[in-house]
C-alpha cells in the first residue's frame, strides 16, 4: 500500500489503525483533481490489500476544516467536459469508498461542506468536534450534490430531514448532526481524535474477517428486503465458521483471556 501522496497524509495508530488526514490545510482541504485521484488510489489500494489495516480513520489536517467540498478555484473556468471528467474522478473515489473492506470512521474537526459533507455520509460512522459545521451547499451553486448525498442523507436523517438540509443549503451545527443521525457522537474539540481512536482499537481489536464480513452484511441490509438480507448474511456467517480466529476467540473465551486475532 503505499504511504506518500500528494494531497493526503498516512499515519499509523498502532499496527492496524490508518489514519488518513485530507492535507490541503491552506484550502481548507477543499476536494481537487489530484485529492480525487489520491483517495481514489488510496481506497483501491485498501480494497486490494489491507497491509494489516483493521480500521480507518478519515480527518481533516488543521483544526478549522475537515474539508470544504469541491475546490471552486480549480474549478472557475472548466469547461463542460473538464468538468465532467474531474468528476468522473469523484465517483470513481466514492464507489471505491464504499467497497473498502476495513470501517471507515469520520473524524470531523471543523468544516465539512458539499462533497466535505458527503465523505461523512460516505464513512461507516462519524464522531464530530462541536466546532464542526456541516452543509450541502450546491444548490446555491447551480448543481446539486453528487458524491452520494442524495442516497445517503436520506438513510442517515430521513427523507423528509435530507429534503430540508439538502434543498436549503443550511448549514447545521454539530449538535443538530448529532441529533439526526449524522454524527454517532458529539466531542469536546480537544478530546475528538482520543475518543475517535478507543472506538478505532475496539473494532481493530475484533476479529477482522468478522468486521469485514458483518460491514457487508450490514451495507446490503439498507438496499434489499430483509429476507434476502438474511440469506446474504448466513452467507457471510459462514465464511467465518472454518478460520482460525473463530476458534482463537472461542478458545480465548474459554481460557478468560483476550483474544489474538491473525485475519485467518
Amino acid at each position: 500500500m503505499r504511504t506518500e501522496y500528494d494531497t493526503l497524509k498516512l499515519d499509523r495508530d498502532g499496527e492496524h489503525v490508518l489514519i488518513v488526514s485530507l492535507n490541503r490545510p491552506e484550502f481548507a482541504n477543499a476536494l481537487n483533481t489530484q485529492m480525487g485521484l489520491d483517495l481514489r488510489d488510496l481506497w483501491r489500494d485498501l480494497y486490494v490489500d489491507q497491509d494489516g489495516v483493521r480500521c480507518v480513520v478519515l480527518t481533516g489536517t488543521g483544526s478549522k476544516a475537515f474539508c470544504a467540498g469541491g475546490d471552486l478555484k480549480e474549478r472557475n473556468g472548466m469547461t463542460d467536459a473538464q468538468w465532467q471528467r474531474q468528476h468522473a474522478i469523484f465517483e470513481q473515489l466514492v464507489l471505491t469508498m464504499l467497497d473498502v473492506p476495513p470501517p471507515i470512521i469520520a473524524a470531523v474537526n471543523g468544516a465539512a461542506y458539499g462533497g466535505g459533507c458527503e465523505f461523512i455520509l460516505a464513512s461507516d460512522f462519524a464522531y464530530g468536534a462541536r466546532s464542526a459545521k456541516l452543509a450541502l451547499t450546491e444548490v446555491t451553486l447551480g448543481i446539486m450534490p453528487g458524491a452520494g448525498g442524495t442516497q445517503f442523507l436520506p438513510r442517515a436523517v430521513g427523507i423528509r430531514r435530507a429534503k430540508e438540509f439538502l434543498l436549503t443549503g443550511t448549514p447545521c451545527t454539530a449538535a443538530e448532526a448529532l441529533e439526526w443521525g449524522i454524527f454517532n457522537k458529539m466531542c469536546d474539540d480537544s478530546n475528538l481524535m482520543d475518543e475517535v481512536l478507543v472506538t478505532a482499537h475496539r473494532i481493530a481489536g475484533n476479529a477482522p474477517i468478522s468486521i469485514r464480513q458483518a460491514k457487508k452484511a450490514l451495507n446490503v441490509s439498507t438496499q434489499i428486503d430483509m429476507k434476502t438480507g438474511y440469506a446474504f448474511e448466513i452467507e457471510a456467517y459462514n465464511r467465518m465458521v472454518p478460520t482460525e480466529d473463530r476458534q482463537e476467540g472461542i478458545r480465548a473465551l474459554n481460557e478468560k483471556r483476550k483474544p489474538t486475532y491473525k485475519g485467518k
